[in-house]
């Protein structure tokens, strides 16, 4: 029952949230039904490590180690999102960003915030359904509804930038979870003449991955391709990736962040899937070879952007890219160092982008810019707590020791070498370096400097404590990693390495 409880808590929390009319009782209900979902989410966990895989009316809702890391890992986000968001929308309320015309306000930013909070427990529902359904179709349709739930959160403020943004998400998306879905088809095709496969279970993954030696080989080398190209625009893969610099600087910051952080590891976990089907049908070779070169693609797309922005929004956005690049990378050099590094990277980055976000809210809010020419530096001054947050999570977020990122990054990178990929490696630590190099010198440059003499800020506690919390998480990750956590890591990665 808790995958079924699961689904039904933020499918409750929607229309709940959309009928009521004062805001903190919205607020209530998101804290609220995230806070229940993290609880399964560890519960899901527990009982996957005790037991193995669960599964839930007739097998159409399944859980292995895999799916459960990735519950896991949204319900975590979606929790600290649904905190910033309590400070992050009282700002803007406060300082009329909804609406220049003062006599209508209350009336217009309680609809938006209506829209926000009945949407974002759909968004949230979306992804858990990618990882708890059994089949790939239904995997298909989750992917295909978060993209409908947050288009709209992507055009909140409504100018014509988000509505372009939004747009621009939209047409590239639909382009890419078309190909996902011919991919998905051409699976089915490939399993149909099996013997013994009865027709509506032949896209179950339970059913397709103890036949997957049997698939036929010629349709699943195509499957793969469209898949890979399908997921991968989700995921912001290069050269698939140009909706998100744009998506992620209209988008509201907790939107973002699931963006950044829960939709990346759901498209990147419809890709592993397939990868998995892929490597027992055709030896991993094939998969390998595809997914190394778009993951060293998108890491060197990202480089220029990085070394020459101006924004911080946009910068974070690049920052993704270039970290979609090493996870696709990390699945490419396989093996079972690859495969852990490939986890363990997923999940430092869900835990390290909400900070870099969070901050990134904060010093755009206070300087209502996110143009690093407009901020002038010396934001330590004004926003001592952010500011320190901000440069900390920037050192994290590109694999400074001791933080978490560089021990995924170094697992990858002897992955790399041990599977004999040395050129490959050499790009990967090239890249890395040129990255760390830009992403540093502009937050640096942001938070560090002479005082430019801007009042101090005022920064409630919900959006502190959610800058301080987080922070502590990835201050303790880059020396501990708690026993159940790491299992469940393994366990994903026992999933790919065994196809089980």
């Amino acid at each position: 029952m808790l995958l079924l409880w699961l689904l039904l808590v933020p499918l409750a929390a929607s229309p709940l949230a959309f009928f009521l009319r004062r805001r903190p009782t919205m607020e209530v209900v998101n804290l609220s039904a995230f806070a229940v979902v993290l609880g399964l989410a560890a519960g899901l966990g527990s009982q996957v490590l005790r037991r193995g895989p669960v599964s839930f009316w007739g097998g159409f809702l399944y859980a292995d180690a895999l799916s459960a890391l990735i519950v896991f890992l949204t319900a975590f986000v979606a929790l600290v999102c649904s905190i910033y968001a309590v400070g992050y929308f009282r700002h803007d309320e406060q300082n009329t960003v909804f609406l220049e015309k003062e006599d209508v306000l209350g009336e217009i930013a309680g609809q938006k915030l209506r829209k926000y909070y009945s949407l974002m427990p759909l968004f949230v529902f979306s992804m858990l359904l990618v990882a708890l359904a059994n089949n790939l179709g239904v995997l298909w349709v989750a992917i295909e509804g978060t993209t409908l739930a947050s288009v709209f959160l992507v055009t909140f403020y409504g100018r014509e930038t988000s509505l372009e943004a939004a747009w621009k998400y939209a047409i590239i998306g639909g382009v890419g979870l078309s190909m996902a879905l011919f991919g998905t088809i051409l699976a089915y095709y490939a399993a149909h003449q099996i013997e013994g496969i009865e027709t509506l279970a032949g896209l179950n993954w339970s059913v397709l991955v103890g036949n997957a030696a049997r698939l036929d080989k010629s349709t699943m080398r195509l499957a793969f391709i469209l898949i890979l190209l399908g997921y991968g625009t989700k995921a912001g893969i290069a050269p698939m990736h140009t909706w998100k610099p744009d998506a992620y600087s209209e988008a509201p910051v907790p939107v973002a962040v699931m963006l950044a952080a829960g939709v990346l590891n759901c498209a990147l976990y419809g890709l592993v899937r397939f990868y998995i089907l892929t490597s027992k049908c055709l030896g991993p070779q094939f998969a390998s070879q595809l997914l190394i070169v778009f993951g060293l693609l998108s890491m060197g797309v990202a480089v220029p952007f990085v070394l020459v922005q101006r924004s911080f929004r946009r910068l974070l956005a690049y920052s993704s890219i270039d970290h979609c690049g090493i996870m696709v990378l990390a699945l490419g050099f396989g093996g079972p160092l690859g495969i852990l590094g490939l986890f363990l990277h997923m999940t430092f980055h869900a835990v390290t982008k909400p900070l870099l976000f969070f901050c990134a809210g904060n010093v755009q809010q206070h300087l209502n810019t996110d143009l690093f020419r407009k901020a002038k530096g010396g934001l330590i001054h004004s926003m001592p707590w952010t500011g320190a947050a901000f440069l900390m999570a920037g050192l994290a977020v590109t694999g400074s020791p001791p933080f978490s990122l560089f021990q995924s990054e170094f697992i990858i990178l002897r992955a790399a070498f041990g599977q004999g990929h040395f050129v490959p490696a050499i790009l990967f630590v090239a890249f890395l370096v040129a990255i760390f190099s830009g992403f540093l010198m502009h937050i640096a440059n942001l938070v560090l400097g002479p005082d430019p003499g801007l009042p101090p800020a005022e920064i409630c506690r919900w959006k502190k404590y959610s800058v301080l919390g987080i922070a502590s998480v990835i201050i303790v990750l880059g020396f501990w990693i708690p026993a159940p956590l790491f299992k469940l890591i393994q366990g994903a990665a026992d999933v790919v390495a065994g196809g089980r």
